[in-house]
């Protein structure tokens, strides 16, 4: 049953690829070049939809065969390093809007989670849904004590139907690869599996909870942004209950002018709290487009953001921070051989990567971005830019950072919505170079001792042990190595041995050194 439901539902699709003409793609691999001339016989090609782009014709088309795959479809086009510009741009206008289900089966699915009564638990409940969406819907409520809430309840069965897409799309995902050559760099059935990732996530809307607690966490008292408060006593996987917030939709430009907020303003802080989040939380809302974003006008000289749906955050580990500090110092000084070094620190360019290509491709496509007047540079269009080189060296860019750049873009055409002429380097720049400067120079050095500290010396007792196993195992894989080997030569092997046991005994003298060191500055002040 489930191969003739899987087989119906590739027809379905083949026939929503010919009606947009995009079996042209099919037609076009490698495998399928000679009969690329039965395109032709499709009677769509000749229609309406031929005189569409491409880039609108993918768009339709994701449109039409439901709303998982434009989920799908938001989520790939955030991968700009793997995605031509036209179809990218058009993935990017898709929008999660389904109907909504029922409120009367939203207050079962409450009550069963919670189980309890609806009255129990909320002394008023709108049925009729405030907005929907593919994974869940949103509904208005007033808790006993009389505070506002929103109720997040996540769709009936959706986990059935993402199993269902997601199968589909890992089947075309092993057809791309066995009949396209040069699919196969693009890792078609990784991207599907970093989409299932991301929707089986969305499945939990506890993991959106406790990133809107971190993020609030992190703002706390802060003026910048203000992110509503979560009830867990009230909230489960199938349920998310938060404060309620009011405030102006950031894109009414029209209400916030006539409440007389200073868009500068607000237009710096866009960019200073995603900066923030990035270099001081190491930690972002990585879904921050209009629509989830609020203003508290009631200091229009000082206006605070409010965000919400917190289901997408991004994270960098300090080796991504310091390459997306150090790329864009060095970009905005041109200094191009510095952003292949740190490409090669990073170990991510082929071995056989020719460096001075790598230094002149960034050049090509990123001198014309410093001919713009400095406000119309974009930090985002800059990093599209180097990944689109990266594709072309065949770099595996991390997702985390194709997500932040997605969340940049975003931000810096808000920021430029509201005050056109913002220039975005001077506001960010300062907060750049002072974590660089944070991170590098003796004190940033004893800063990590310190910090380090109590680890190693947990550990300092276990090193003569384990330093002995190291040995021993290195010894015994010698042995193997003697025997297997017959015709080694013997003087020289030992030399290698010798000179392999040196550098173990120098490395673990250095460690003791440095702990007794750390030891010593740590218990010193």
């Amino acid at each position: 049953m489930k191969i003739i439901s899987r087989l119906f539902r590739l027809i379905r699709i083949n026939f929503i690829l010919a009606r947009y003409n995009l079996d042209e793609i099919v037609l076009g691999t490698q495998a399928f070049y000679p009969l690329r001339y039965l395109g032709y016989l499709n009677p769509f090609y000749w229609t309406v939809g031929k005189k569409l782009s491409r880039g609108e014709r993918v768009r339709r088309a994701i449109e039409e065969l439901g709303p998982i795959f434009v989920k799908a479809g938001q989520i790939i086009s955030t991968r700009r390093d793997l995605l031509p510009d036209d179809i990218a741009l058009e993935l990017s206008k898709l929008q999660d809007r389904v109907p909504p289900f029922p409120g009367q089966t939203a207050q079962v699915i409450i009550e069963e989670a919670l189980q309890c009564r609806l009255t129990d638990v909320f002394a008023e409940f709108d049925v009729n849904a405030l907005a929907s969406a593919s994974i869940a819907q949103v509904h208005a409520a007033k808790l006993l004590n009389n505070e506002s809430v929103v109720v997040k309840v996540l769709r009936p069965n959706i986990r059935k139907i993402i199993d269902r897409d997601i199968d589909l799309l890992m089947t075309l995902a092993n057809l791309v690869e066995r009949y396209s050559t040069n699919a196969r760099h693009f890792k078609p059935k990784q991207l599907v599996a970093e989409i299932a990732q991301t929707l089986y996530d969305e499945l939990d809307l506890t993991r959106e909870g406790a990133n809107a607690s971190q993020l609030r966490r992190n703002f706390a008292g802060s003026k910048l942004l203000y992110v509503p408060k979560i009830h867990w006593e009230y909230s489960r996987p199938t349920i998310l209950v938060m404060e309620r917030i009011h405030g102006t939709p950031i894109h009414d430009l029209e209400r916030l002018q006539r409440a007389k907020v200073n868009m500068k303003k607000l237009a710096e802080r866009g960019i200073e709290i995603f900066f923030t989040q990035v270099f001081r939380d190491s930690f972002f809302h990585a879904d921050l487009h209009p629509g989830n974003i609020f203003v508290n006008d009631k200091d229009p000289e000082n206006p605070t953001y409010i965000a919400v749906d917190f289901g997408i955050v991004g994270s960098l580990n300090q080796n991504d921070q310091r390459y997306l500090a150090e790329n864009m110092i060095a970009f905005f000084k041109r200094d191009y051989q510095r952003v292949a070094e740190l490409h090669i620190a990073c170990g991510w360019l082929p071995p056989d990567t020719r460096i001075d290509q790598f230094e002149g491709a960034i050049r090509a496509v990123s001198e014309p971005i410093f001919e713009l007047p400095l406000r119309e540079m974009s930090f985002g269009q800059l990093l599209l830019r180097l990944f689109q080189v990266a594709r072309r060296f065949h770099i595996n860019i991390q997702p985390q950072l194709v997500l932040l750049q997605k969340t940049l873009l975003s931000i810096e055409g808000l920021s430029r919505t509201l005050a056109p002429d913002l220039d975005v380097w001077s506001s960010a720049s300062p907060q750049i170079e002072r974590w660089l400067k944070k991170q590098v120079g003796v004190r940033a050095f004893f800063k990590r001792v310190r910090d380090n500290l109590p680890l190693w010396s947990e550990q300092l007792p276990e090193m003569p042990s384990l330093l002995y196993e190291v040995l021993k195992e290195k010894k015994q894989q010698q042995e193997r190595k003697r025997f297997e080997y017959a015709g080694i030569n013997h003087h020289a092997a030992r030399r290698r041995r010798e000179k392999q046991l040196k550098v173990k005994y120098f490395l673990s003298g250095a460690v003791l050194a440095l702990a007794v060191a750390g030891a010593v500055f740590y218990w010193g002040g």
